[in-house]
């Protein structure tokens, strides 16, 4: 009897042994298979695709929807799966409102990074700084944003800039590196529009249409050197003006020949030209000049005007 329960125990225990042998076996095999599905829907819906477009720029248009905004990075490459994409932005609670303007992409990016990218709106892209000189016409303006913006149309800024000559503020702005023609003059015009509101009722009340102020400011911002000389010169071009004398200055040729103010502009003023064309200061002189060293000269009569070139000028 001792035997045959020896030889049970010993059918038992192999029994058990293969029993769990063949769980391990198994549970190999499900654990081989969780890992290569893991790693299949890793890489057909989470992976980065492989020609993920480095240092490119991208533009998601204004009210653009979940849907459109998924379909295009996956058409060109930033994404592999809508799906994905979506469900992270669901879940980030951007589905309703997806950040748009320009974003760029320094280096490949999971999908889960892009949707948080997209979601708070971190462009990563640096604003270009332009500044621009009082007093620089349209030539010079379009030569500084040439080097700047790389859509930048230097014919199509001349050409749209022309009637706008003296109304684009000069100042310091900000633009994103896709910024071309037409963002400049808008972003320049608009910022003339509101520097100028608070000049309306001076202008009124000086008699003087606002497009006056603004050719005679432009004049101011080429003749001057400074505070120093801004108004006197302003009140001493006026005076010109109000005696039938013609203007004769060295900015705008034309003045010598012709009487009264040019018909437009000759570049962009600023606040302190346009303020000292509002607000002239009255004085005894009807002539200046600068010496060589930019020190302004005044004289009352054209005899005394002669012998300041005379002494500055030699």
């Amino acid at each position: 009897m001792e035997d045959l329960s020896s030889l049970n125990d010993s059918v038992s225990t192999d029994n058990n042994i293969f029993k769990f042998s063949s769980f391990k076996k198994k549970f190999y095999y499900f654990l081989v298979f969780l890992i290569t599905l893991f790693v299949f829907i890793y890489f057909l819906f989470f992976s980065i695709p492989s020609n993920f477009p480095i240092n490119y720029v991208l533009n998601i248009k204004e009210n653009s929807s979940l849907r459109y905004t998924s379909k295009y990075l996956q058409e060109i490459n930033i994404i592999r799966s809508r799906v994905v994409f979506e469900t992270i932005v669901i879940i980030l609670g951007g589905e309703k409102y997806i950040t748009s303007g320009d974003y760029f992409f320094e280096n490949k990016l999971s999908v889960f990074k892009v949707a948080r990218r997209i979601v708070k709106g971190e462009r990563h892209i640096a604003p270009v700084k332009v500044t621009i000189p009082e007093g620089f016409n349209i030539s010079d303006i379009s030569k500084l944003f040439v080097s700047k913006l790389p859509n930048f149309n230097k014919e199509k800024f001349l050409l749209e800039a022309g009637p706008q000559e003296g109304y684009l503020f000069p100042d310091t702005y900000f633009f994103l590196t896709t910024d071309n023609e037409e963002d400049v003059l808008l972003l320049m015009s608009n910022n003339f529009k509101k520097r100028i509101v608070t000049f309306q009722s001076s202008i009124a009340t000086s008699g003087k249409s606002e497009k006056e102020i603004i050719v005679m400011a432009s004049l101011i911002e080429e003749e001057s050197k400074g505070d120093v000389d801004r108004k006197i010169i302003s009140g001493i071009l006026w005076k010109r003006i109000s005696i039938g004398m013609p203007l004769q200055v060295d900015a705008e040729p034309n003045t010598y020949k012709v009487k009264g103010l040019p018909l437009n502009p000759i570049s962009n003023p600023g606040i302190k030209a346009i303020e000292a064309a509002i607000y002239p200061e009255s004085s005894n002189y009807l002539y200046y000049l600068h010496d060589k060293n930019g020190n302004i000269h005044y004289a009352r009569t054209f005899e005394e005007h002669k012998l300041n070139k005379q002494r500055y000028l030699k």
